[in-house]
């Protein structure tokens, strides 16, 4: 039986992921843990530890006591708030994967998951379709930090055949977390805005377009990737994940569909600079012939989704 760990459970993909992944092997296989206090969906339905993932002593005897099998290392300092500490952000970032990866060698961790992101591309990469291989030169501390985790992650593989799997998540979009400090999430704060004020000051300009994903298909995506076969998988760094597609402009008139009277306006801050060094559409090609990687939610889908979820949630 697999025993799983999530680091960052109280985050924007652990919170949900830890779920599902309790659905899968069992709400007592699958261990939460992160810095901060997490929803009371994952502390309630399994075991839950405050744990600081720099603590190297306390989550080695966490794992050995546990007899952890995969960890799931999802803690970091996202784009938006990195540029404000980027030192403390890099240490953060670099010092606890390189602490799981060295775990994983003492305790002979089966799996690894770690996600990688869009901010691993720069300026000089292809905007359109960007390539699973291709220019990567990132200017932020977080895509920074990203594409030196998937170098590492490559790394170890060759090194000591490690089985470490990454996804270079698009921006996420999830009605259960809100924001939490990254470049795309004007895309799920407008949505809480629309409901409570039908107005929205967006921080990106009308056409800033940006690979998106729903976050039940990167839940999915995830834990397909985590189950495939040793096999199938081709690519150690970090495999693309293209999602969809679209402009804060594009989502305001998906909104206007069902709240006419929904209102944007536009008041750019420095996050623009980051996003216009970000691709506006992936090709995931590899990963879906490597592991058939797959997407349910369209624009249309996903904003059906979150309009009805967040108004039952506020008005909870």
């Amino acid at each position: 039986m697999e025993r799983i760990l999530i680091i960052g459970a109280a985050g924007q993909i652990g919170s949900e992921l830890t779920i599902e992944l309790r659905n899968v092997y069992g709400n007592e296989n699958v261990f939460a843990t992160d810095i901060k206090q997490a929803p009371a969906d994952v502390t309630e339905s399994g075991p839950f530890q405050l744990l600081d993932v720099l603590d190297e002593k306390t989550l080695i005897h966490f794992i050995i006591r546990n007899k952890i099998t995969q960890v799931y290392h999802l803690a970091a300092v996202l784009s938006g708030n990195a540029e404000k500490i980027p030192l403390q952000a890099w240490d953060i970032n670099m010092r606890s994967l390189l602490i799981i990866l060295n775990l994983a060698r003492e305790v002979g961790l089966k799996k690894i998951f770690w996600p990688s992101s869009i901010a691993v591309f720069g300026k000089t990469t292809p905007k359109i379709n960007t390539p699973q291989l291709t220019v990567t030169e990132p200017n932020t501390v977080y895509g920074i930090s990203k594409l030196a985790g998937e170098r590492w992650c490559e790394y170890y593989f060759n090194k000591y055949k490690l089985d470490i799997r990454s996804i270079r998540y698009p921006g996420l979009i999830s009605y259960k977390t809100e924001a939490g400090g990254g470049t795309t999430d004007y895309a799920v704060e407008i949505f809480y805005e629309a409901i409570s004020n039908r107005k929205y000051e967006c921080f990106l300009e009308k056409d800033s377009t940006l690979p998106m994903m729903f976050m039940p298909d990167a839940i999915k995506a995830t834990i397909d990737l985590m189950e495939a076969d040793l096999s199938k998988i081709t690519i150690r760094s970090s495999y693309n994940l293209g999602g969809i597609s679209f402009s804060p402009g594009e989502i305001s008139n998906e909104i206007k569909k069902h709240i006419p009277e929904f209102e944007i306006t536009y008041k750019p801050d420095f996050r623009q600079k980051i996003a216009e060094s970000w691709p506006k559409s992936i090709d995931d090609s590899v990963a879906r012939k490597d592991w058939d990687c797959k997407y349910i939610y369209d624009l249309n889908k996903m904003t059906e989704v979150m309009l009805r979820e967040i108004k039952i949630k506020l008005n909870k």
